[in-house]
C-alpha cells in the first residue's frame, strides 16, 4: 500500500472488499437493497437464494420451480459417499460442521459435479441452435464435442442405481407445466429430450434422464449459470448431509467405517513371510 494520507487509506480500505449483495450498517442490514425486516416471513429461501445470486426477486413460479429442484436432490442415502462421510465423521467424534465440511467436500467432478457438466453440455447445444443448426444436429455436434473432451460418459443420463430415476418424471412435469404457462422457453427442455432420444437410437435401449439432467434443465431453463449449478445442488444436498450427521449423533457408535467389521476386505499383497534386517 503506497503512502497516503489517513482519508485515503480509510477510502483504499473501504474499497478493499466491494459488494452488490449486503449493506451493512448499525441497526441496518439490507440485501440488494432490501430491509431484511421486510423480507422476513415475506419471501421464501428459494427466493432468497436468487436473489442473493442474480440480483432480484424471481417470480413465484420461477421460485417455484427452483424449490422444486432443489428438493428433489437433497437426500439419497447412505450410499451416497458424502452422506457416507458425513456419517462416518461424526463416529471420528467430527462436530457437525466438520462432518459437513467433510462431506461438502467430495462433491466435486465425479461425486456431485454431474449437473454443471450436464448444464455446459445443454449450454454447449444451445449455442449451436442459435448460430442456426437444428436442435438434432446440434445435439449430435454438442455431444461429440463433449466426449472428445470428456470421455465417453454423458451426465445427467442413467443411474447406477434406479432404471428410472423416481425424481426426473415429476421435475419433468413441472418444466411442461411451466412452459406451457410461458414461465420457461421450454428450449433447454427439448434439449435435454434431444439428448436422451440420441442416446436411445446409438445404444438401442432408453437411457432415461436421472436427476442432474432434469434439475441442470430447471437450472438451465431459469437462467443459472452452469457453475452455479454445483453450488446449486451443493445447498440442496447440504440438507440431507445434515440430516444424516445428526441421525448419526443421535444413533452414536465410534468409528464406524464404510463396512461392518464382520465383512472383510480384500487383500492382494504379497504373502506372510519373514522380515530379516539383512
Amino acid at each position: 500500500m503506497s503512502e497516503s494520507n489517513p482519508a485515503d487509506l480509510l477510502t483504499e480500505a473501504t474499497k478493499w472488499w466491494s459488494t452488490d449483495i449486503i449493506d451493512i450498517k448499525p441497526g441496518v442490514i439490507r440485501f440488494r437493497g432490501f430491509p431484511i425486516e421486510q423480507m422476513i416471513g415475506s419471501i421464501s429461501f428459494p427466493q432468497m437464494i436468487w436473489l442473493l445470486l442474480r440480483g432480484d426477486l424471481p417470480s413465484a413460479d420461477h421460485a417455484a420451480l427452483l424449490e422444486a429442484a432443489l428438493v428433489a436432490a437433497a437426500d439419497h442415502g447412505p450410499q451416497a459417499p458424502s452422506i457416507a462421510v458425513s456419517r462416518m465423521s461424526i463416529t471420528c467424534g467430527l462436530p457437525l460442521n466438520s462432518a459437513m465440511a467433510s462431506a461438502i467436500n467430495l462433491l466435486d467432478d465425479v461425486h456431485g459435479g454431474a449437473g454443471q457438466q450436464c448444464m455446459e453440455l445443454y449450454a454447449d447445444i444451445a449455442r449451436r441452435m442459435s448460430e442456426g443448426m437444428p436442435l438434432v444436429a446440434a445435439t449430435q455436434a454438442g455431444i461429440a464435442a463433449f466426449v472428445e473432451t470428456h470421455g465417453k460418459i454423458l451426465p445427467g443420463f442413467g443411474h447406477r442405481f434406479h432404471p428410472i430415476d423416481p425424481r426426473s418424471p415429476r421435475l419433468l412435469s413441472l418444466v411442461d407445466a411451466a412452459h406451457e404457462r410461458g414461465v420457461i422457453s421450454g428450449k433447454f427442455a427439448d434439449i435435454g429430450r434431444a439428448v436422451e432420444a440420441h442416446l436411445e437410437k446409438g445404444k438401442g435401449r432408453k437411457v432415461p434422464m436421472n436427476i442432474d439432467g432434469s434439475t441442470a434443465l430447471i437450472y438451465s431453463e431459469l437462467g443459472f449459470a452452469p457453475p452455479l449449478g454445483r453450488g446449486l445442488f451443493i445447498l440442496s444436498r447440504s440438507v440431507g448431509i445434515l440430516a444424516h450427521a445428526w441421525e448419526q449423533k443421535q444413533q452414536g457408535g465410534r468409528i464406524k467405517g464404510p463396512m461392518p467389521p464382520g465383512v472383510p476386505y480384500s487383500y492382494t499383497g504379497k504373502p506372510p513371510r519373514d522380515f530379516s534386517p539383512a
